[in-house]
């Protein structure tokens, strides 16, 4: 039999909100940037990523600017309380049973994402995953975020990359998995195709459509 993989994108996903951004409000109210001037590029931004032309490269500089300034000690400490203040209250009970039902089945589970490591290493963990495949980020000899991406991105095209390194360093090829994976976003079509079971899952306009006229799988969690 295949080995049985389960793979889930993060935001609005398992968690109904973005973290990245969730958790750059939360550096807004600590005082490390300025509101008006974060969202207005933000907002850019995630036109951007909706319409498919982000430049991820330029977004995680943006997007880890607060955290190289405060450097990494103290941007460790923050996230601690950010987890508390907002992370862990948005956890719902039908996302952690989703993922909890895949594990107690014996399958491999792995949360592929493209925010960064920093932010959701800690909300990988909330969710008892281990397997987290995001994007890496680069650090300096004094252990210090430098703001470039270490290999390849875990977004678009990038995820697939990426999961197939994850099963390279297993031994394991695609034709020896059954994999599903769950995701909210049009963005993450190049793994949707891949994956022997995609689930559009809490889908976005075009993905609810594109999934209608597949035949694919909707799972509403939220």
């Amino acid at each position: 039999m295949k080995k049985k993989i389960a793979l889930f994108d993060l935001d609005h996903t398992l968690i109904p909100f973005d973290s990245d951004y969730e958790w750059n409000e939360f550096t807004i109210a600590l005082g490390w940037r300025d509101g008006g001037e974060f969202r207005r590029a933000n907002e850019a931004f995630f036109a951007q990523y909706r319409d498919g032309t982000l430049n991820i490269h330029e977004y995680v500089r943006f997007a880890t600017q607060a955290i190289r300034e405060q450097g990494a000690t103290e941007s460790i400490a923050a996230h601690a309380r950010f987890m508390e203040a907002v992370v862990l209250k948005g956890l719902q009970k039908q996302a952690l049973d989703l993922v909890q039902g895949h594990q107690q089945a014996g399958d491999a589970v792995v949360i592929v994402t493209a925010t960064n490591e920093f932010v959701t290493r800690p909300i990988a963990d909330a969710f008892g995953v281990h397997e987290l495949i995001a994007i890496e980020l680069v650090r300096d000899a004094q252990g210090e975020y430098t703001g470039d991406i270490l290999g390849t991105p875990s977004f678009r095209e990038g995820k697939v990359t990426r999961v197939e390194a994850w099963l390279a360093a297993r031994d394991l090829k695609w034709q020896d998995v059954e994999t599903t994976f769950y995701s909210d976003s049009m963005n993450d079509l190049p793994l949707l195709d891949r994956a022997t079971h995609p689930v559009a899952t809490n889908p976005d306009e075009r993905l609810r459509q594109l999934a209608t006229e597949r035949g694919w799988r909707i799972l509403d969690l939220f």
